[in-house]
């Protein structure tokens, strides 16, 4: 360590600088107005206790070697701690933009300070080596006669190819959009993850030998028998797309849609790209059902296309401040932290459900609504635009059951509804049709313990195995599928196998901390 009191001289814990919310809120570009190495970072990475057991590792489940890479930090030693970070992590300029980082939940200092910053050592990590030339192409020493189709370009796909490919491996990755990055490219916000950012990474894995194929959608453009028939193994990471619907009475209503109908429309229109539901935000009265990252994300995206006003619902209570009992150090507890796109604007409503949409007749002229009344001329009809929404605040009974309270009901309104409640499992229908695998119970497609379906030869990672998950999972996965792939391809593997398919958040087997 290169000051083993550290964390006794600096127990303030300090994080990137953003740019104003009136600045920011006009534009599209990274909320952040610091970038890459400050004069205060190597001070914050030496306030790791280098702990003889390191629980922040066993928090992450790509077992990123925390407390190497943060010395490495705290020395100024950017291109060993780039190559430190880079041997567990693919695209840490990902992870360290939009992780929720399950490290520094398991940080043995936060028991009594602010954790340290792991997340921001990560992404200064990685930007200096950006900019300091050190993401350079590895591709592999000799080739193999394998090919390998990866169908789907999220972190899963993407990290699965670049590992298949630095093990000698032909992989093709095919991508239903017009480019390379799954919800990386247009689910997630330009102003939380700038897409140049995946561009560079994509030339990295272009120079290494991986091929992409865009506008291919897998099931139409080519069948999935077909696919497996033209490669050695086949990878579905197609994620998981179906999202979770809500029903209740006028949910036909034009002017509802779900988060990820709107948030890619939102990215395409920035980069010039055709948008293929168009729906936009301004001079709306805008809800968002559910309030998570996704939530968050509508709502940042809202305010910039100009919201009349945005209102964010959320079934659940607020988080608490601090760790609560039943989260005990150091498993991951949900906390009340405001995003950014929090600080910009609109309004949380907490313990609240939705009851049912009004609308109005297309011909009718539009009639705001207040919080106590439904104006006359609202109806329910499957031919009228949405215009309001009745809620209801809720509360647990004796039995710990969500339950209305009584004489809560009001309309508030609503021209644009956002619906962002998570994805219920994949879209498999296609390939159940042409290429039989099991599904789970979930409805997400069964795999054994090396990532392999029932079909043989066809593996699956990410989110089309887990279910909705975190991104960092979605990398590990990657990587554990394609040390299952590259030993049923040549009987053997060098590659590291960070989790199993059944590994949750904190049930991390030891070898994790070892690759």
């Amino acid at each position: 360590m290169s000051d083993p009191r550290g964390f006794l001289k600096v127990r303030t814990r300090r994080e990137m600088a953003e740019r104003p919310v009136e600045e920011r809120i006009k534009d599209w570009f990274d909320v952040h107005a610091e970038h890459g190495a400050q004069p205060w970072t190597r001070e914050q990475a030496s306030r790791c206790m280098d702990c003889g057991t390191p629980f922040c590792m066993t928090g992450c489940p790509l077992g990123n070697v925390i407390p190497e890479f943060n010395d490495l930090v705290s020395q100024g030693k950017w291109e060993d701690a780039y190559d430190r970070l880079s041997m567990t992590n693919n695209f840490p300029e990902v992870t360290g933009r939009v992780c929720p980082a399950p490290c520094e939940h398991a940080c043995v200092l936060a028991i009594h300070q602010p954790a340290t910053a792991i997340k921001n050592d990560e992404v200064t990590i990685i930007d200096q080596a950006f900019a300091l030339g050190y993401v350079r192409p590895m591709p592999p020493q000799r080739l193999t006669d394998m090919t390998i189709a990866i169908v789907g370009s999220g972190p899963a796909g993407l990290a699965c190819a670049q590992q298949l490919t630095r093990a000698g491996h032909t992989v093709v990755v095919y991508e239903r959009d017009d480019a390379i990055g799954g919800l990386m490219r247009y689910g997630i916000p330009n102003f939380k993850l700038d897409k140049h950012l995946i561009d560079k990474r994509i030339e990295q894995m272009e120079d290494e030998g991986t091929r992409f194929m865009t506008n291919m959608e897998i099931g139409k453009d080519i069948s999935w028998d077909e696919l497996r028939s033209r490669y050695d193994a086949v990878v579905v990471a197609i994620g998981s797309g179906a999202p979770r619907d809500v029903a209740i009475p006028g949910r036909d209503l034009d002017g509802i849609h779900f988060a990820m109908d709107f948030l890619p429309d939102t990215t395409r229109r920035l980069y010039g790209v055709q948008p293929h539901a168009d729906i936009s935000a301004k001079g709306k009265h805008v809800v968002i059902i559910g309030g998570g990252d996704t939530g968050s994300d509508c709502l940042g995206s809202s305010i910039r296309q100009g919201a009349k006003d945005v209102t964010v619902l959320q079934i659940n209570p607020q988080e608490p401040l601090e760790r609560p009992e039943n989260h005990p150090w150091p498993t991951y507890a949900r906390t009340y932290q405001k995003t950014t796109s929090m600080q910009e604007g609109g309004e949380y409503l907490y313990s609240t459900d939705s009851v049912s949409f009004d609308g109005l007749e297309d011909d009718l002229d539009r009639v705001d609504v207040d919080e106590t009344s439904v104006p006359a001329g609202f109806v329910a009809d499957s031919h009228g635009h949405v215009r309001g929404l009745k809620i209801v605040s809720v509360e647990l009974d004796e039995n710990g059951r969500r339950v209305h309270v009584p004489g809560t009901e009001r309309v508030i309104p609503a021209d644009l509804v956002l619906i962002s409640v998570g994805f219920a499992h994949p879209d498999t229908a296609t390939l159940l049709d042409q290429l039989p695998v099991e599904l789970d119970g979930r409805g997400n497609v069964s795999r054994d313990a090396q990532f392999s379906t029932t079909q043989d030869g066809v593996f699956v990672c990410g989110d089309a195995g887990r279910g909705q998950s975190l991104v960092v999972w979605a990398i590990s996965e990657g990587r554990s599928c394609a040390a299952s792939v590259d030993k049923y391809l040549t009987g053997v593997t060098e590659l590291p196998s960070p989790i199993a398919p059944t590994d949750r958040p904190m049930t991390l087997p030891l070898k994790a901390l070892v690759h």
